[in-house]
């Protein structure tokens, strides 16, 4: 994907978060999120927000810590959010191609510019569905292309790194596979963090995960079970993804 297309992505799935939120109320629980409320959430991707736009905004080439997000409550914390968010877009649609900052994940987009764009997409997105969650509606549709990106962001980026929880004693192998964009993923999981490698290796697996790259995106990020009848082989494996691979 291109990165016009995240930043679209962020500006639509923002403002839908935004809008979801406030009809949800900033009081409302978030299943998908145990012991948050709308509140939480809204800080919690407002800080985010600002924090990424500031690596780009000020080529800043080192890691610093989440801005602390400010004691604001109903229609106040929502302006917060809008303004962080519209800010956010603004940045990254302004940026030059060849910007140089900071990124954070072994397998990233070719430019940080392209690496910021696509986090902040998929970020916005997963905290919609959360938002959708604490409102009680099914969660908007997501593109197959998007989502595949976002099962790959997950799989060969955030659980390659070092902190990743989801390991096991003896080697086993998940194969991932979207039906709807022919896109497969082979992790092999160890006690070292997971390998992941794109496509289908041809080698047994143990368990394998199937469906739309979309119920694929929702389930791996932990917004939608991982079961069903998707899911096939060692389901304990399935259990464990659903156990430890909160991000």
């Amino acid at each position: 994907m291109e990165i016009t297309e995240f930043v679209k992505t962020l500006a639509r799935e923002g403002e839908l978060l935004a809008d979801v939120a406030e009809q949800a109320g900033t009081e409302a629980p978030v299943p998908t999120c145990p012991g948050w409320r709308v509140t939480d959430l809204l800080r919690h991707t407002g800080s985010v927000h600002r924090w990424a736009a500031g690596y780009v905004a000020e080529r800043r080439l080192e890691p610093v810590g989440f801005p602390d997000a400010p004691e604001l409550a109903d229609g106040e914390l929502l302006a917060w959010f809008r303004q962080g968010h519209a800010d956010l877009v603004r940045t990254l649609t302004e940026a030059p191609a060849d910007v140089q900052c900071w990124t954070f994940l072994p397998t990233a987009p070719p430019s940080p510019l392209a690496f910021w764009a696509r986090r902040q997409a998929h970020e916005t997105t997963v905290h919609r569905m959360d938002a959708e969650a604490a409102r009680g509606v099914a969660f908007s549709a997501v593109e197959p292309e998007f989502a595949e990106d976002g099962v790959d962001e997950l799989l060969t980026g955030f659980h390659a790194r070092p902190r990743s929880r989801v390991r096991t004693p003896e080697p086993r192998v998940v194969r991932v596979r979207a039906a709807d964009t022919g896109a497969a993923w082979t992790v092999h999981l160890s006690p070292e963090p997971a390998r992941t490698v794109l496509g289908d290796t041809g080698e047994a697996a143990d368990c394998e995960l199937t469906g739309e790259a979309a119920w694929l995106y929702a389930a791996l990020w932990n917004r939608l079970p991982l079961a069903g009848p998707g899911v096939t082989g060692d389901v304990a494996l399935a259990r464990l993804w659903s156990d430890t691979a909160g991000i």
